[in-house]
Parts: C-alpha cells; structure tokens; sequence
C-alpha cells in the first residue's frame, strides 16, 4: 500500500502547477532528472539472478524433502552430491544490488539532484530507500533459511520459510522493475 500511495503523490506532483507571482501565469514545478540508468539497469538484472539463484535453492530443498522419507526408510544418509548454496548466493546478490543502489544515490547527488529538491528526486530516493529496506528485511530471512541447517530444523520447516521467503524476494524483484518503471517513464 505505501508504493500505491507514493505513486499517486509522485503523479499528482508532477501534474501539479503553482501561480507565478510575477506573471501570474500557472509554472510546473515538475523538472525532468536524469536517472542513473546504467547502474539501475545493472541493479535489475542482479535482482532477476537472486531471482533464479532462489528458485535453484528452492529446487534444492524441495528434492531434500522429497527424498527425506526414503533415505529415513532405507537408512541412507542421501546421495553425496555436491550442492551449491543456493541461499547464501541468493543473499550475495541483493547485498550487490543494495551496493549498487548505494552507487546509484551517489550518481544522482554528483548530479545535483538531492532529497530536498523540488520535482521527482525526493521520489527517487523515497522509493528506492524503501525498497532497499524491504529487501534488507528479505536478505536477512534468506540467511536466516541458510542457517536453518545449523539450528538442527526440520527440511519441512526449511522448505515453508524458503517457500515464504521466495514469494516474498520475487515480489521485491517485480516491485524494483515497477519502481524503476515510474521513476524512468513516469
């Protein structure tokens, strides 16, 4: 609901106009800012990568819990396969997102556009400081999934908090295109 409200604001400011003084003539107060679109398209395409990274972990853990009631009947500790860590790699992406989100706001700011200016830069930083907390939240669930092996869980416990888990990161991976849509296009 907070990206709902932001994007209402964010669009009745732009279209919003103020009275001159001088010329008594309506002025937008809307300036157009040039978006950091580089490293935001970099941003995305980590986010679409943490994206598969969590699907493979997903896949992981759901063959783990498949094969769980086997391997207890036949008294087989499971296959020695090599597994990559899925989770830990998952977390290592959107760590680089943030650092590139970071790399972003640095942009923007050398060029001038800071917080309190007047126009979609407020936006900018609004939208994306909220994201990047929303995916902080997601990378810290993520490590807590990767831990959970240590903390002697279940694979049926591991399994719903990577399925919870996965619903949520996607979501934050569909929300960042969104964001970026509005804030280049909008």
């Amino acid at each position: 609901m907070l990206f709902v409200i932001l994007t209402a604001t964010f669009f009745a400011r732009q279209s919003a106009v103020v009275i001159d003084p001088q010329t008594h003539s309506n002025v937008h107060m809307w300036t157009p800012v040039r978006l950091p679109v580089r490293i935001l398209l970099w941003n995305t395409l980590v986010l679409v990568l943490s994206s598969v990274a969590l699907e493979f972990a997903r896949r992981d853990v759901a063959c783990d819990m498949v094969l769980a009631p086997v391997r207890a009947i036949v008294g087989d500790p499971g296959e020695r396969r090599f597994h990559l860590p899925w989770l830990p790699i998952t977390a290592l992406l959107g760590v680089a997102f943030l650092v590139g989100q970071w790399l972003a706001w640095q942009d923007f700011r050398a060029h001038g556009f800071r917080a309190a200016t007047v126009g979609p830069s407020p936006f900018f930083y609004l939208l994306t400081g909220i994201h990047a907390l929303h995916l902080t939240v997601g990378i810290l669930i993520l490590l807590y999934a990767a831990g959970m092996s240590l903390f002697r869980q279940t694979i049926e416990q591991k399994r719903i908090v990577v399925e919870v888990t996965r619903w949520y990161w996607h979501f934050m991976g569909l929300l960042w295109i969104y964001v970026f849509a509005l804030l280049q296009f909008g």
